[in-house]
C-alpha cells in the first residue's frame, strides 16, 4: 500500500470511529421507552383522525361513511354497514388504548390487521403509506408499550 492510500485508510478509520462515537451518544439519548411512546402517539394520531372523518358528534357514523364502505372499500365477507361500524369504532378505541399504553400489543395488532386489510383489499398501490403505518405497529406488537405505559404499571406485557 502506498503512502497516500495508507493516509486515506487512516482518515477513513478516524471518520468511522468519530461516527460510531456520535451514534453511541445518540443511542444513549434515545431510549426504548421514548421510541415506544413516540410510536404509540404517532400511529394513534393517524388512525384516530381517520376515524373522526367517519363520524358526526361523538360516534354517530355518517351516511357518507356507509357509502364509502359500499362503493369504494368493498371489503369481502363483510356487509358495508358492519364494516363501517367496525372500522370506525376500531379507529377510535384502539388509538385511545395506544395513547394510554393499555393492551398495547393487542391494540397494535388490531391496527396492523386493519392496515393489512386496507393494503390487500382497498388500496393495493398505497404500499409505501401502509408500510409507514406498519413499522411502528410491528415495533409495538414486538416490544410492547414501553416504560411509560399502563401496561407496565399494571405489569401486563
Amino acid at each position: 500500500m502506498n503512502t497516500a492510500s495508507a493516509a486515506q485508510a487512516r482518515q477513513l478509520r478516524s471518520l468511522l470511529s468519530a461516527w460510531n462515537v456520535l451514534a453511541d451518544r445518540i443511542a444513549g439519548l434515545v431510549s426504548d421507552a421514548l421510541i415506544a411512546l413516540v410510536a404509540r402517539f404517532g400511529i394513534a394520531g393517524v388512525f384516530f383522525l381517520s376515524g373522526r372523518t367517519k363520524v358526526d358528534g361523538l360516534l354517530s357514523v355518517r351516511d357518507n361513511t356507509y357509502a364509502l364502505f359500499a362503493d369504494e372499500y368493498k371489503l369481502p365477507l363483510l356487509p358495508p354497514e358492519i364494516a363501517a361500524h367496525l372500522a370506525t369504532y376500531a379507529e377510535h378505541l384502539l388509538p385511545l388504548l395506544l395513547v394510554l399504553g393499555l393492551c398495547t400489543r393487542l391494540s397494535a395488532l388490531g391496527l396492523l390487521g386493519m392496515t393489512a386489510t386496507i393494503q390487500v383489499f382497498v388500496y393495493p398501490d398505497a404500499w409505501a403509506t401502509h408500510l409507514s403505518w406498519a413499522a411502528p405497529l410491528v415495533y409495538l406488537v414486538a416490544r410492547g408499550g414501553g416504560a411509560e405505559s399502563l401496561d407496565r404499571v399494571l405489569r401486563v406485557n
